[in-house]
């Protein structure tokens, strides 16, 4: 079943689209997007949670505005200057889907503004974590402050004068600064300067008690009478900016991508657009005009922010030694199967036993993903380790560690690094340079596609021949998401896997046309017919869809969908962010149904499920059901045969579609429902799982 399922690359007719208006069949993505970080956010709002993961949860959701500014505004921005005439699949056009996101955000800055202010700030005060205003120190600490200032803060300042002599200074993305008015004396000449608040000093300065935070740029404004002697301070005000940082304009016939992405990234710094400006309230009428200006923007491009800027910055807070205020820490559990791998052929037959199923973070990435590789580099019966490596946890993990020593040891090891991937371009730069330098055969994928599978190939010899060891998942090779994102990875010894990862990888780093293939499914060639396939051989009365993804936004899927719900068949679908199918909708989508799981870990799995139960088939992989992901980049899929496993799925599923304590549901208006049930958790549920299995009960 799985292998027909890998050949349905062939034709697959799409199903045909209800006579229904867009905006009834498609939720906009953009809107979803935001829902999702209301949701995120909601969880800073319970009260019920450890004050310091309640920080954690707002500075996150803080953060996750900022990339949608960064990337989706600023994408909106470029389709509203098109010549064509762009609409969304919901109907909506750039300038209104602009219109509508800036409604959404003014409720989400509020909501920041109104928990930060008058409830997490007040309770970390309570707690012994104090954030001053510096207006409201003592003079013995505004004293050492300003000694501070003068020793560690000082040096590193620049202040900038605009003039006819001095044009106005590039502003970098997403940097605090201070725009000071300053008055000649003699002059009686008002004049604009600028100083940036430095990224690499911490955002606040701890005063001696240790317990007392006064932000950076309060400081500098505390003190900026040393930084224009001679001249009257007239006033000060704080603004940020956040500039487009999407990278999809390098170009793809580039001889040389590492040296194209590094001229991209730097022509990004000094040229990208601005998309949104934040300022405190009562900025002066000639300065905030002056900053409309210069940055190019309009007046819907300001956010006026009655709070410290960059709340993302409450991060720092979270490493304080105050375990009261966290979450009870959660080590993971070594995978049974994997436990008794003394030596790095023990692990090796573990794996030749049968395969193996590894759910992060209830099972070890340390312990099987990093041992797995760690057991590859050191076995000398091992001849190659071929290695995809999305989002990394950089030069000095044990990963790194471990590739390097199996080409120092003569193996045959390469490494594909995504020179794209959005926001770690710089860090997978240093990546791939480091892996290079020690001699691992290092490559940058396909022209105009992302490499985003999760895959890991080592070649053994064995007395009976060669042997291929493969690990397929849903999560980066990244040993710090790994503790914290949920994420399923597959480790087999199964020949006609092996084969088909060879395959891919051939496909990856030489001149293949290889498109079809035996057990995976493969994108852009393979995953988008494959489960169009699948859906549609549930289109009848009994059939049965869960699929578990980040985000659900291709129309063709989505379609593909509604038609099977309306032929009997039963979906579930669980999407921990952008939804754009409408659920429960009378004649279109009444046997789908929508939930959204929020919670301590963050869901990242993907997970497909097809079939009634007898003979239901699973899949796992790394792709979302995008049209970026089905079509513009490489993907894979890999069905799970073994049946053990298979009901391990089955319960984690069963479990997921059961929590009534993080889950939130669709309607069919388009508003999600938090549930308050509380008897299921199902992340709570599953650590107990590792436990009781770890402890062999």
């Amino acid at each position: 079943m799985e292998q027909r399922a890998a050949e349905a690359a062939a034709e697959v007719v799409a199903p045909a689209r209800p006579e229904l208006p867009a905006d009834v069949l498609y939720l906009n993505r953009e809107l979803s997007m935001l829902a999702y970080m209301e949701r995120v956010l909601a969880i800073a709002e319970d009260p019920t949670r450890p004050l310091l993961e309640r920080v954690a949860f707002l500075a996150m959701s803080c953060d996750a505005v900022d990339d949608f500014f960064q990337i989706r505004v600023a994408g909106l921005k470029e389709q509203q200057e098109s010549p064509q005439a762009l609409t969304s699949p919901d109907g909506l056009t750039p300038a209104r889907q602009l219109r509508a996101i800036r409604g959404r955000v003014e409720g989400l800055v509020e909501r920041h503004t109104r928990l930060f202010v008058e409830e997490l700030k007040p309770q970390l005060r309570d707690a012994g974590i104090v954030i001053c205003d510096a207006a409201e120190l003592s003079d013995a600490d505004r004293q050492h402050l300003t000694a501070e200032f003068r020793e560690r803060i000082f040096p590193v300042l620049t202040p900038l004068a605009v003039d006819p002599g001095h044009p106005f200074p590039y502003i970098s993305n997403l940097s605090l600064n201070l725009a000071v008015l300053v008055r000649d004396p003699l002059r009686r000449r008002q004049s604009f300067a600028r100083i940036k608040v430095p990224p690499l000093l911490p955002r606040f300065v701890v005063l001696p008690d240790g317990a007392r935070f006064v932000p950076l740029e309060q400081v500098i404004a505390d003190n900026l009478q040393a930084l224009f002697p001679g001249m009257e301070i007239a006033g000060h005000h704080v603004f940020r900016v956040t500039r487009d940082a999407d990278l999809d304009d390098v170009d793809s016939e580039a001889e040389d991508l590492l040296a194209a992405i590094q001229v991209e990234l730097r022509r990004k710094r000094r040229r990208a657009r601005g998309v949104r400006l934040e300022v405190e309230p009562g900025m002066s009428p000639s300065v905030l005009p002056l900053l409309i200006d210069e940055l190019e923007l309009s007046a819907g491009d300001v956010y006026t922010i009655d709070r410290l800027l960059g709340l993302n910055d409450l991060m720092m807070l979270t490493s304080l030694d105050r375990p009261d205020l966290k979450p009870e820490p959660w080590t993971p559990t070594t995978q049974p199967r994997l436990g008794g791998a003394a030596e790095a052929a023990d692990f090796f037959a573990g794996i030749r036993a049968g395969d193996v199923l590894v759910h992060h973070p209830y099972d070890s990435f340390v312990t099987s993903v990093e041992a797995f590789i760690g057991a590859a580099a050191a076995d000398p019966h091992v001849l190659a380790i071929k290695q995809t490596l999305y989002r990394t946890s950089g030069p000095a993990s044990s990963i790194a560690r471990a590739l390097i020593g199996a080409a120092e040891a003569g193996k045959q090891v390469v490494a594909l690094v995504e020179l794209k991937a959005r926001g770690d371009e710089q860090a997978n730069i240093a990546w791939a340079q480091a892996l290079e330098e020690a001699g691992v055969h290092v490559v940058y994928g396909l022209v105009g596609l992302k490499t985003h599978a999760k895959v890991l190939l080592v070649v053994r010899q064995e007395e009976d021949g060669i042997r291929r060891y493969v690990h397929i998942g849903t999560g980066n090779y990244n040993a710090r998401t790994a503790a914290s994102y949920e994420d399923i990875g597959l480790l087999s010894a199964d020949p006609g896997l092996g084969a088909d990862v060879s395959d891919l990888f051939n496909y990856l780093t030489g001149y293949s046309r290889q498109r079809r293939f035996h057990e995976l499914l493969v994108a852009p060639s393979g995953v988008r017919a494959g489960m169009l396939k699948l859906i549609a051989g549930e289109a009848h009365a009994g059939g049965r869809i869960v699929i578990k993804v980040n985000n659900l936004v291709d129309p063709e899927i989505i379609d593909a969908l509604y038609a099977a719900a309306r032929s009997g068949a039963q979906v579930d679908l669980i999407v921990r962010s952008m939804c754009c199918l409408r659920p429960g909708y009378p004649g279109l989508s009444e046997n789908i149904r929508v939930r959204s799981l929020v919670g301590r870990f963050l869901e990242h799995s993907r997970i497909f499920r097809f079939g009634a139960e007898a003979d239901a088939q699973y899949f796992v992989g790394s792709p979302d059901l995008m049209e970026r992901n089905l079509d513009r980049r490489v993907e894979a899929v890999v069905p799970v045969k073994d049946p053990a496993l298979r009901r391990e799925i089955e319960e984690w599923l069963e479990l997921t579609l059961a929590d009534d304590t993080l889950a939130w549901t669709l309607d069919a208006e388009g508003g999600w429902i938090k549930l308050e049930g509380g008897r299921v958790n199902v992340q709570a549920r599953l650590q107990e799982v590792a436990l009781e299995r770890a402890h062999g009960r």
